[in-house]
């Protein structure tokens, strides 16, 4: 069954220039890359796409660490991968969550660390399952954004809105 994950490569992985290192590992799967970008993270966006660790004593940093105030760079990469078992098949090529409990040969386990603050620097974002997928894809990505149609979408008219544009 085709399925679609979010990944995002973080601000450490980008600050220790992982990025084709992490590509490389995700072709493994042999996955469709269906979206792409490199984006600086709102704290909006940031607090909605960890509110359900929102009660947690760690959540303020957290926040810092996806939006790349503890590695002073602010950005991350954001991707969508398209295909069969995408999700399973891109978790078990990320590793656990925790680095120190993810399997050395993985992602986390190979370039992730914990700081002694205790926040998980895993490198590596994989979306939990279908129900989250969906949610973070739409929290990251417009539908325009996507090369194939994911989810159901309208058209709509939006009014007075303030975009930038090249002068």
């Amino acid at each position: 069954m085709n399925q679609a994950t979010l990944i995002l490569i973080k601000p450490d992985g980008l600050k220790k220039s992982l990025t084709g290192n992490i590509l490389t590992r995700l072709s493994e799967t042999k996955l469709e890359i269906v979206a792409a970008k490199v984006m600086r993270v709102s704290r909006q966006l940031a607090e909605e796409h960890y509110r359900h660790l929102k009660d947690k004593p760690f959540f303020e940093e957290l926040i810092k660490y996806i939006q790349g105030e503890l590695h002073n760079r602010r950005k991350v990469m954001a991707l969508v991968y398209w295909g069969e078992e995408a999700i399973k098949k891109c978790r078990e090529l990320a590793g656990a969550t925790n680095p120190e409990e993810a399997e050395p040969t993985s992602i986390r386990g190979a370039y992730g660390r914990i700081t002694t603050t205790g926040v998980y620097e895993n490198v590596i974002h994989v979306s939990s399952d279908e129900k989250e997928a969906e949610r973070e894809i739409k929290l990251w990505f417009r539908p325009d954004e996507i090369i194939v149609s994911l989810y159901p979408t309208k058209e709509t008219t939006v009014k007075e809105q303030i975009v930038r544009v090249w002068a």
